[in-house]
C-alpha cells in the first residue's frame, strides 16, 4: 500500500540531475503554466455545473412564483365573491377588493422606492481600503 507522501516524490534522483539552472527554470515554467491551466480548467466546469443547478433553482423560483400568482388572483376572486353574497353588487365588491389590493401595493412599492434612495449601493468597504 501506498503512502500518501509517496504521490509527491520526485520521480528523478536529484543527486544525479545535472540540468542547468536555466533548465530548471525552464521546466518551472512550464509547469506552473500547466498548473494554471488546469486550475481554471477546473473552475471553468466548476462554476458551469453550478450555473447549471442555478439556472434549474431559478426555474423552479420562476413557476413557484406564478402558481402563487394565480393562487392570489382565486383568493381576491373568492373575497369579491363573498362580498358579492353579503349583498353588495358585484362591481362595488370588485371595486373594494381592487382598491384595497392597490393600496398594498401601492404602499410595498414606495417602500421599495425609499429603501433604495436610502440604501448606498457603492462598495465603501473597497473604497475605505483605498484611501
Amino acid at each position: 500500500m501506498s503512502r500518501p507522501i509517496d504521490h509527491f516524490k520526485e520521480q528523478r534522483p536529484a543527486a544525479s540531475d545535472s540540468r542547468s539552472l536555466g533548465d530548471l527554470f525552464a521546466e518551472l515554467s512550464r509547469e506552473t503554466t500547466t498548473l494554471v491551466r488546469q486550475e481554471v480548467t477546473l473552475a471553468k466546469a466548476e462554476l458551469s455545473q453550478k450555473a447549471a443547478q442555478v439556472g434549474k433553482d431559478v426555474g423552479f423560483l420562476a413557476a413557484g412564483g406564478a402558481v402563487l400568482y394565480a393562487g392570489f388572483l382565486a383568493l381576491i376572486a373568492a373575497v369579491i365573491i363573498g362580498l358579492g353574497q353579503l349583498g353588495l353588487t358585484w362591481w362595488v365588491s370588485a371595486l373594494l377588493v381592487g382598491i384595497v389590493v392597490a393600496g398594498i401595493g401601492a404602499f410595498l412599492v414606495w417602500q421599495g422606492i425609499n429603501d433604495l434612495r436610502r440604501g448606498n449601493i457603492a462598495p465603501t468597504q473597497t473604497l475605505e481600503t483605498k484611501e
